[in-house]
């Protein structure tokens, strides 16, 4: 009996092809274990299907029988294998060379090299500057009562979201500069029920952010098995690295920063319950809430999330358009959930989170509980909010919130 061909990897990304000239599902590596890009033509995307770690071989080449109409279909069939393999896209010896090298180059890196310079942002200082300054232009903020424990920015792309980083970040007045930078971002890409630390400096273009290696310590000793140190996916992951970015730019480069990625609460959204009735999670939270309230005059907490994701990109059978129809009836369901964190209802936040296990697919409810959790008792202001096309089918929604004593 033939052996059956390897699965296809779970964590790449998949999208239209945006090629005019060349249609079909383009596929990369969102864990930047390889840098290849494959765009697989329309009439072969089906037999991706048959790379499921079950099928065979035989089976492949049955399909692509059925889609010819021709039996000499051997070498199609060996092509598409070779170059799904060769792309370090299955699960496979290759794969794993991949992925172990990139995880051991990350783990003996002195820093945290920047990502996304030159993608989503200018990889040069002076431009960098330029296009922050762009960014960031407008009104200071109105003074406003209380004292400010905490904003809430985006992780999309600036060039999309940078409104609603600004309606953030103009908070940020220079009496902050000496406090220590609590970032809770969204792990795409990590374990659910998990925490992501690393004790790296996180180097931008302008210069490395200093990691509070203290309190990643004591997270690290305290919390358990729920904590990622030295966590690879801090080394491709953006929403942390955008907030630095922003941060930098008010303060200079040498800011000191605590970097927690939030893997999603998956156990709770889909089995019922509170994210803390997992053991790993609550030793967590309550570490963090210890923290929380010894240095509460220390820290300055920033969350990098993004909201609903809503579209063909995101297996939605409805091509979403920003503020209209159905997204009109999504802006009201953000809105509802963003009340309920205003008024610091962790509860009633996620309970509205688990309906239809997050028909909106919010990437921010995992950092935005913690969040309500370990810093209780605040009262919120909604900043901003916007919905963007990230492509002519799918919309991804956003906010800037703050957070005051």
């Amino acid at each position: 009996m033939s052996a059956p061909l390897p699965r296809l990897r779970n964590d790449l990304d998949f999208m239209p092809s945006p090629v005019e000239d060349r249609p079909g599902l383009l596929i990369r590596d969102s864990m930047q274990y390889s840098d290849a890009v494959l765009i697989i033509p329309p009439d072969l995307v089906q037999c991706l299907s048959c790379f499921d770690g079950e099928q065979t071989a035989l089976d492949l080449r049955q399909m692509l029988v059925t889609i010819t109409g021709d039996f000499q279909v051997g070498e199609l069939a060996d092509n598409l294998s070779e170059v799904l393999t060769k792309s370090g896209f299955l699960e496979d010896e290759n794969f794993g060379q991949l992925k172990a090298a990139a995880e051991r180059a990350f783990a003996e890196s002195p820093v945290r090299e920047p990502a996304h310079a030159g993608n989503a942002y200018p990889p040069e200082p002076g431009e960098l500057r330029e296009v922050m300054d762009e960014w960031m232009a407008g009104d200071p903020a109105p003074a406003a009562p209380g004292k400010l424990v905490g904003i809430a920015a985006p992780h999309v792309s600036p060039q999309g979201g940078y409104d609603s980083y600004r309606s953030a970040y103009r908070l940020m007045t220079p009496n902050y500069r000496d406090k220590t930078f609590v970032i809770l971002g969204t792990s795409h890409y990590g374990e659910s029920e998990k925490f992501g630390l690393t004790r790296k400096p996180y180097r931008t273009p302008w210069g490395d952010a200093v990691t509070d290696t203290q309190l990643v310590d004591e997270l690290t000793t305290k919390a358990g098995a729920a904590i990622g140190t030295e966590d690879y996916c801090h080394s491709v992951e953006h929403s942390i690295e955008f907030q630095v970015l922003f941060l930098q730019s008010i303060y200079g480069p040498d800011i000191k920063i605590l970097p927690v990625l939030c893997g999603s609460y998956a156990r709770s959204l889909y089995l019922g319950g509170k994210p803390e009735a997992d053991e790993g999670v609550n030793r967590f939270l309550g570490t963090l809430g210890e923290i929380a309230a010894r240095e509460e005059d220390r820290l300055l907490w920033v969350l990098g999330i993004d909201m609903a994701h809503m579209g063909r990109r995101y297996g939605d059978a409805f091509e979403a358009i920003a503020n209209q129809g159905e997204m009109a009836r999504v802006a009201v369901q953000d809105r509802m959930r963003m009340s309920r964190v205003a008024e610091s209802d962790a509860q009633g936040f996620w309970e509205l989170v688990q309906e239809n296990h997050d028909e909106l697919k919010w990437c921010g409810s995992s950092p935005l509980y913690t969040f309500l959790k370990v810093r209780p008792g605040l009262s919120g202001t909604i900043e901003n909010y916007e919905q963007w096309n990230i492509d002519e089918q799918s919309v991804v929604s956003f906010a800037g919130m703050s957070f005051r004593a």
